[in-house]
């Protein structure tokens, strides 16, 4: 148990090592990266793929998966520019947009809890159709005129200093933090992720607690969606192409375990800063975006590959010390 733990904490440790160390390459290779402006620009770029990231949270460590939430961004956001542009206002557009995120995550749900489907071919479907039917809202076509002035508050937007969709994103946190670490829905994620039969007859309900999850990660997808399409002032359904992988590198970054019953919230957000600083830096530098892709790659396998050894070969800080003393 104690080693477990060891390696939890040696794990969160080395991510926010990971943060801190590109941070300051980047502040040493590009004078604008450590400015108010650019460290503004991070969190509200970053903001999208961190709320959908913290629903995927609860999702993954339940060894399931999402990878349809690139397609939801693209719909919510296209329903939410179509019933502003024609006429309906801001608020309940916003939130049946959000409200289409849901239904997604409930259909996912449905084939991979209720038709027993493999949650990567599940929701691997759900990114096609759902990709489809948000260039048959859109008409085939990007959603811009007609939109009012002030549809763009919501995605740029400040309370005070602080970018609107950073605020969302900080209380979005706040929120599942206590969720996940101080309520049954919390618990439960855990005991299923560690192991589903053993939660099944401890007397939890392992299906309606993983319908919940994935629609709780549809209605934030939702939500990224209506704050991209009023950050980019249009509702385009060609948008969140590849958004779903930076969502999954960031929770495995985390330190969301491959194999379930591990992974904090606040992990996932410095995950997610991780993904953000290190394209931002890139950009900065002026490396082409095909490498960009490459390098992204590599990071997942990485966090996947740092999991593995954590959990497969031990490296705990007991562990570590056995193979220090040998050496010596």
């Amino acid at each position: 148990m104690n080693s477990r733990l060891n390696s939890r904490y040696l794990q969160r440790f080395m991510i926010i090592g990971i943060l801190l160390v590109l941070c300051v390459v980047f502040a040493v290779m590009s004078e604008e990266f450590f400015t108010y402006i650019n460290i503004r620009n991070i969190l509200r770029q970053q903001s999208m793929i961190a709320i959908t990231a913290a629903g995927a949270t609860f999702v993954m460590i339940t060894t399931g998966l999402d990878i349809s939430v690139g397609s939801t961004i693209a719909l919510s956001g296209v329903v939410f520019a179509k019933l502003v542009q024609g006429g309906m206002p801001l608020l309940p557009a916003c939130l049946i947009a959000i409200l289409v995120g849901g239904i997604v995550g409930l259909i996912n749900a449905s084939m991979i809890v209720g038709a027993k489907i493999n949650p990567v071919i599940a929701t691997l479907g759900s990114m096609y159709a759902v990709r489809g039917i948000a260039y048959l809202v859109a008409g085939g076509t990007t959603i811009a005129n007609g939109l009012p002035k002030n549809f763009n508050v919501l995605g740029r937007g400040y309370i005070g200093p602080v970018p609107i969709p950073v605020v969302i994103m900080i209380l979005v946190y706040i929120v599942f933090h206590f969720v996940l670490s101080r309520t049954l829905l919390g618990k439960y994620t855990y005991a299923i992720g560690g192991n589903k039969e053993t939660a099944r007859l401890s007397g939890i309900s392992v299906a309606k607690v993983m319908v919940l999850l994935y629609v709780i990660t549809g209605l934030l997808t939702g939500l990224s969606g209506t704050i991209m399409a009023s950050r980019l002032t249009s509702g385009n359904p060609q948008i969140g192409t590849g958004f779903e992988f930076d969502v999954i590198i960031a929770v495995f970054l985390g330190g969301v375990s491959t194999t379930g019953g591990e992974g904090t919230i606040v992990g996932t957000f410095i995950g997610a800063m991780i993904v953000g600083v290190l394209s931002n830096g890139l950009n900065l530098l002026g490396v082409d975006p095909f490498y960009q892709y490459i390098i992204k790659g590599i990071v997942l396998v990485l966090a996947v590959m740092l999991d593995m050894a954590l959990k497969g070969n031990g490296l705990s800080l007991k562990s570590l010390n056995k193979r220090i003393l040998a050496k010596s």
